[in-house]
């Protein structure tokens, strides 16, 4: 008898996700299969000078798998996307760089983005905002964007070619695209791929990094550069799957053609 094909559950998926990152931005002092806060963002590279002119609690939540800030060289007046936004760091921080220019975050969970709102309101942070909605999906006007950045969330995407699509679509022409995500060396097999907690920890969705690539090149794409991270999972089952697979984390640049 043939082996039953394995599917993921993408409403199962989705679910994980949200009540994961509920979660993180409830009670980021909990245990997860990442890591998050401060010392995770500084041992990526975040910048300490930087994070100090950010709301802390905003640091607390981060749950990112890499800095790509200095790819991003986001400038002033810069309209700036952030895919997966969650409590907001990144979108902060970019604020701070893009002046008199706009940032948006999106998100899919009630929880982040209610923190997110709640920090840049009573942080006067008037040149961000958080919106709810699907990255594969983004409902803003073709090519009103600069630059479009993400950390730790397109991995958790089942469509991945439908957001690297999308944020294709709302960049002009030269714009950037600045992510730090998760990648394997090898195909995982499809008992890691249809399993949606394994997806919800970001490696069950980890796509092999040619593969990565060469959907953000179809998608209407020139990399320009990537680079690993020093990211680790925390959990034996998460850490298992990385060794096994070679899962790891990487920053790149890319350019809308």
């Amino acid at each position: 008898m043939a082996p039953t094909e394995q599917h993921l559950d993408t409403e199962d998926l989705t679910k994980r996700v949200k009540d994961m990152y509920q979660e993180v931005a409830l009670h980021p002092e909990r245990d997860f299969h990442f890591e998050t806060g401060r010392a995770l963002a500084e041992r990526l590279g975040y910048d300490p000078g930087d994070l100090d002119r950010i709301p802390p609690s905003a640091i607390d939540s981060f749950a990112g798998v890499g800095y790509f800030l200095d790819l991003a060289a986001i400038e002033p007046s810069d309209v700036v996307l952030d895919l997966g936004s969650g409590a907001g760091m990144d979108s902060f921080l970019a604020a701070l760089a893009a002046g008199e220019g706009q940032v948006i975050g999106i998100d899919m969970t009630d929880e982040q983005l209610d923190k997110a709102t709640r920090l840049a309101e009573d942080s006067g942070f008037r040149n961000v905002e958080f919106r709810n909605g699907m990255i594969e999906n983004l409902e803003l006007e073709p090519g009103s964007v600069d630059c479009v950045i993400s950390n730790g969330v397109i991995n958790l995407s089942a469509d991945k070619p439908a957001v690297f699509a999308s944020a294709a679509d709302l960049l002009n022409p030269g714009g950037r695209l600045a992510i730090a995500d998760i990648v394997s060396a090898t195909q995982l097999p499809e008992g890691v791929t249809c399993d949606a907690s394994l997806w919800a920890a970001c490696i069950g969705g980890a796509m092999q990094e040619d593969d990565y690539l060469a959907t953000i090149a179809e998608a209407g794409f020139e990399i320009v550069s990537t680079r690993r991270n020093d990211y680790r999972f925390i959990s034996d089952r998460a850490d298992s799957a990385t060794q096994k697979y070679g899962v790891a984390s990487i920053s790149l640049l890319a350019s809308r053609r």
